[in-house]
């Protein structure tokens, strides 16, 4: 029986020739050196870039070429040839070959040409094994010279440009047989782990080299999840059965010893109180040792938005008493912010925005706000412009760190085709998060709104108590492709002026879906509803009633144009039902598609009554995703419109439309 194994001390070496390992002391130093190779290549982008192999970079530098100019280019061709030629295959060895994929970016002189072909045999051979080929042998040749023979050329003979050729011979496909984990210190580490199965090691199944890799790092994830900060696999042994096509795998977990938080130390802060920052990150001193609670310690400081770097490390060792110290590593951002931003629509206008920030007000994450923005900008003369001012205040771990405070004041002026409002509002709210996903928010509002409709002039002053609880697991706020994001909102509200008692209702929820593992189609969906109790329509502000239509809403009609008509002006309602689908594709990297329905309608009653039926807009998407969300273009079509709708409506913006 041919064997050939690989331990984790073995040297990562290879040289060029053939890829099939069929002496044991040979075939130790390449299948090991490849299988790494393969394991890299399995976790790591289908491009021919440079590789960090566990701490060791076997293509050179990961700077690419096309970073440094290259001097005396020497060009090439390149064939590549898969023996049996399963198409499949040969698009994955492509992808990995730099002789092929960098064929247009000439090495530098005839040097830079073998060093290419030598560091794309051993590209070649780890990407045989991520497949699961083991037995497989590559052949390249430059210019008709094995490399060996070239690389004593003092120069290569024939034609310019040199001709490459490359021959992959597969050989026979892989399996798993025995699979073993075991424990360093005697059985602690098998106790808390999973079968070989679990971690998606299966006898029978294809000997993909990857999947030991994402085995050994789950397998030292769950250690580390039970209180053991340095676990690690001691060892791995890996026999590849050549007469039987199998491949043998057999791993060695160590625990290290088990630990709990100790002593939170902070380095990095300048205008950043550290007491602050131990009591934010919340890592819980005398629990076991866990890495989720130091994920949720990064994450909660990376929310205060005043940290550019945040790293939270484990001290060298355990201490005598168990304890682990930890040390918060931090970089700050700068201090004062300003930004810009615009948006704009065909039913809608132009609009621009502007903020000016001050970070870290008191060195605790409290964070100053002065926002403004002006809409509606075209034909509208200066007096029918719409615009805002607000300046809020923002103190996070108010009352203990899963807690918030923000108060505000804002005036604003909203010119809809219904109504005209002028109102200034004050509020203060206190935010309190359970977890990662749930948190409420509760607090107050007082309003002064002076307004002109369809009923005529009236001024409110309304006061009212606010709860909202917020539900979100989504996986990512700009662009979701998993989770749901579910909000409900109640305000019991007194206007003072006109002597009125009424409670505003509302809630929505937002559902997300990929459709595959690459998450390249994506369905959303959304659905919201909401009610006003009060004694009539215009009891009520005309800015707090419920009007739909426009972008974020039903998409084709105009800006708050659907809903209740008086004397063919819309009035807003007591209530609102809106539903929105959209297919989402992402067609490369930085191009996405979109075709979306939106339907809904407000009504008059404080109930829906869906006798006065729905408003329908259909349309389509182009997205261009950038780093800080994706930029979106929609077009769509009411198919029922009225009086003041248009055909079609454009809408760009920053993100997804939900």
């Amino acid at each position: 029986m041919r064997t050939c194994e690989v331990r984790n001390d073995s040297l990562p070496r290879l040289q060029a020739g053939s890829g099939r390992a069929t002496r044991r002391k040979r075939g130790l130093r390449s299948l090991s050196a490849a299988l790494l190779a393969g394991i890299a290549l399995a976790l790591a982008p289908a491009t021919a870039n440079a590789l960090d192999l566990f701490g060791w970079l076997p293509f050179g530098s990961s700077s690419s070429e096309t970073d440094i100019p290259v001097t005396d280019p020497f060009p090439y061709t390149a064939t590549l040839t898969v023996a049996g030629d399963p198409d499949e295959l040969r698009e994955k060895l492509s992808e990995s070959s730099e002789l092929v994929s960098d064929v247009e970016r000439p090495p530098s002189g005839e040097a830079g040409l073998i060093a290419r072909a030598t560091s794309d045999f051993e590209r070649l051979v780890g990407r045989l094994y991520v497949e699961g080929y083991y037995a497989g042998t590559v052949d390249i040749r430059v210019a008709g010279l094995s490399l060996e023979t070239a690389l004593q050329m003092p120069s290569l003979p024939g034609p310019r440009p040199v001709p490459v050729t490359i021959k992959v011979t597969p050989g026979p496909l892989f399996r798993f047989g025995r699979i073993a984990l075991e424990s360093e210190d005697g059985g602690d580490a098998l106790a808390l782990l999973q079968s070989p199965t679990g971690y998606g090691l299966v006898s029978g199944e294809t000997a993909n080299s990857g999947k030991v890799l994402r085995a050994e790092n789950r397998i030292v994830n769950d250690l580390k999840s039970a209180g053991y900060p340095f676990a690690r696999i001691a060892r791995r042994e890996i026999v590849a059965d050549h007469d039987n096509n199998r491949l043998d795998v057999r791993l060695v977990a160590a625990t290290g010893r088990a630990a709990r938080f100790g002593s939170v130390s902070v380095t990095g802060t300048e205008a950043t109180d550290p007491d602050f920052v131990v009591t934010h990150a919340m890592l819980p001193e005398g629990a076991p040792y866990d890495p989720a609670a130091i994920e949720r310690a990064r994450k909660r400081l990376s929310e205060l938005g005043v940290f550019s770097s945040i790293r939270i490390v484990p001290g060298e060792e355990v201490g005598p008493d168990g304890l682990l110290p930890m040390t918060i590593e931090v970089s700050e951002r700068g201090r004062n912010v300003i930004g810009v931003g615009a948006n704009w629509s065909s039913s809608e206008g132009f609009g621009v925005e502007a903020y000016w920030r001050r970070r870290n007000l008191f060195g605790r994450g409290e964070l100053l706000s002065v926002e403004g923005s002006v809409g509606r900008i075209g034909d509208n003369s200066l007096s029918d412009l719409e615009y805002s001012g607000r300046i809020a205040f923002e103190k996070p771990g108010a009352f203990g760190p899963l807690t918030s405070f923000t108060t505000s004041l804002g005036a604003r002026q909203e010119i809809p085709d219904a109504y005209r409002s002028r109102n200034i509002t004050a509020d203060a709210f206190v935010r309190r998060e359970f977890d990662d996903r749930l948190s409420v928010r509760f607090g107050a509002e007082i309003q002064y709104a002076d307004e002109q409709d369809v009923f005529g002039d009236r001024t409110y002053l309304l006061g009212g108590v606010i709860g909202e609880l917020t539900y979100d697991t989504r996986d990512d706020k700009l662009n979701p492709t998993s989770g749901i994001n579910a909000v409900v909102f109640a305000e019991p509200a007194y206007d003072a002026k006109g002597g009125n008692f009424m409670l505003f209702t509302k809630g929505q929820i937002s559902a997300y879906q990929a459709l595959d593992d690459a998450k390249r189609f994506v369905l959303a969906g959304r659905f919201g509803a909401g009610s006003i109790i009060a004694p009539s329509v215009d009891a009520i502000p005309a800015a707090r009633r419920f009007f739909s239509g426009g972008g974020g809403s039903i998409r084709g009609y105009a800006y708050r144009n659907v809903g209740p008509r008086l004397n063919g002006e819309v009035t807003g309602g007591r209530s609102f039902v809106e539903a929105s689908a959209e297919i989402r594709m992402k067609v490369t990297d930085t191009i996405g598609l979109v075709g979306f329905v939106d339907a809904g309608n407000s009504f008059d009653a404080i109930y829906p009554d869906f006798s006065e039926g729905v408003k329908v807009g259909v349309g389509a998407g182009l997205r261009y995703f950038t780093p800080v969300g994706p930029l979106r273009f929609d077009v769509a079509v009411p198919l029922s419109p009225e009086q003041d709708d248009p055909d079609f409506a454009i809408y760009v913006g920053l993100s997804q439309a939900f």
